[in-house]
């Protein structure tokens, strides 16, 4: 266990801590609490990358306290009506159908390897963004409906043409492996 694998647990433990801040309509703690993953996140990739504590088992816990943490805070927005639903459906789902297609690929005996694409990269950073955001126009009661509405418009978008992308990858990668008449 190194030290950026325990960070990383660590962003894992605030998921049910922001969520319930969230819940309870606590959102300055439910921001400062995003704020803190969001550093913990850039920390840990730091000391991996520093102390030489790169990890096959930080590569997988890494994006799935991402995950986590931007999926959960998602739909506990949306349940509070703080975002559209739409938008939360969008999200998820998008993470449900790239999980999806990697079981399915390793069942049919063709495993890909998802690595991050750009588009993803972007996606995910306007998802981080517009959390952001939303949690600090809460917690501290202001308003910014244009940068709101264009943030949740880059999300959407972003989060359509990663999906696309990811479909292609894996569209590409099982013609590439399956034998035809399968």
């Amino acid at each position: 266990m190194t030290i950026p694998n325990v960070i990383t647990l660590g962003r894992i433990l605030l998921v049910p801590v922001v969520v319930w801040a969230i819940a309870s309509g606590a959102m300055l703690i439910a921001f400062a609490l995003f704020v803190a993953a969001g550093v913990s996140d850039a920390v840990d990739g730091v000391l991996a990358k520093r102390l030489r504590q790169t990890s096959e088992l930080g590569a997988y816990l890494d994006p799935l306290a991402d995950k986590a943490l931007i999926v959960s805070i998602y739909v506990t927005l949306g349940i509070s009506g703080a975002i559209p639903r739409w938008l939360v459906i969008l999200v998820v789902s998008r993470d449900i159908m790239i999980i999806g297609a990697v079981i399915l690929s390793w069942l049919m005996g063709s495993p890909i390897r998802v690595k991050p694409l750009w588009v993803s990269k972007f996606n995910t950073a306007a998802q981080i963004l517009f959390a952001c955001l939303v949690l600090a126009s809460l917690g501290f009661g202001f308003t910014v409906e244009p940068l709101r509405v264009g943030l949740m418009l880059a999300v959407a978008t972003l989060t359509l043409l990663s999906i696309a992308a990811y479909l292609a990858e894996w569209v590409r990668h099982m013609n590439s492996t399956t034998p035809a008449g399968r």
